[in-house]
């Protein structure tokens, strides 16, 4: 029972794999959001995982986020790709589009954001969150489909998300004040799901799908304001675009990392 690639799916993103089984895996911090679902796809075990439960029924402020990496790291995961619903805070990235971010700000507050609680102690460096060489990947490996399929996704090769509590949609204050600030894009789960990931050395890159304009933006680009009816209808024209950018990703992995991930976490610990 072992896998070496993870995919958490986000709102409105349930299922990702064909022809599973399902596991149980129980963690020190507890269950993650749901069993994992496994298959095999080009010679390699893929482990799903949603992070909000398959019925949607855990809010991003309750998933047990320590547990749902844990668990990918106990069925031997190296490698997760993590797709996420985003609301956009620059007039030019629009919706549909994907942007492969490359930093966070994290907006959060009360979540359980370590696996070094003490007595071992470790400080992770926080100047490059996402493996880029998996960044590197999911960049080339969309705009060749973007090329050979012509089905019109953007692809934005960086980005910064910020990371907010939730449940609640920001006002349209605090969307200007983050729009102020050349932040990209919004979002309630990259933290601390890819600090948390990077403390186990696990690589982690997150494909960002935007599904609408923030509440400060949404006047000046002639839209109207964020409604979780308009987020699903956009995930679901584009669940289909996400799944096969994901598929490719996972085919044209190499066997070996050739990044310093791993070596990082080892480096961190005190």
């Amino acid at each position: 029972m072992t896998a070496s690639i993870g995919v958490f799916g986000g709102s409105g993103f349930y299922a990702f794999l064909d022809d599973v089984r399902h596991v149980t895996v129980e963690t020190p911090y507890g269950p993650p959001s749901d069993q994992i679902a496994l298959a095999r796809i080009s010679g390699r075990e893929i482990a799903f995982l949603p992070r909000h439960g398959r019925a949607h029924q855990i809010p991003p402020h309750s998933i047990n986020y320590r547990a749902n990496i844990y668990a990918m790291k106990e069925l031997g995961v190296s490698r997760i790709l993590a797709p996420t619903a985003v609301g956009s805070l620059q007039k030019e990235i629009r919706r549909g589009d994907f942007v492969v971010v490359d930093q966070f700000i994290d907006r959060t507050r009360g979540r359980r954001d370590t696996f070094f609680d003490g007595p071992e102690v470790a400080h992770i460096a926080g100047v490059e969150p996402y493996c880029r060489e998996l960044r590197e990947r999911i960049i080339e490996v969309g705009e060749a489909s973007r090329r050979t399929d012509g089905d019109g996704a953007r692809i934005h090769p960086t980005g910064t998300v910020v990371v907010i509590n939730g449940p609640r949609f920001s006002t349209r204050a605090e969307s200007r004040w983050f729009s102020s600030f050349g932040w990209d894009v919004i979002n309630m789960t990259q933290y601390p799901e890819v600090a948390l990931a990077r403390e186990l050395g696990i690589c982690y890159a997150n494909i960002s799908l935007v599904t609408d304009y923030d509440a400060g933006l949404a006047e000046d680009a002639d839209a109207g304001a964020v409604s979780i009816e308009e987020v699903l209808r956009v995930l679901s024209d584009n669940n289909e675009r996400v799944k096969r950018l994901l598929l490719a990703v996972v085919e044209s992995l190499p066997d070996e990392r050739g990044c310093d991930c791993a070596e990082q976490a080892r480096q961190a610990r005190i």
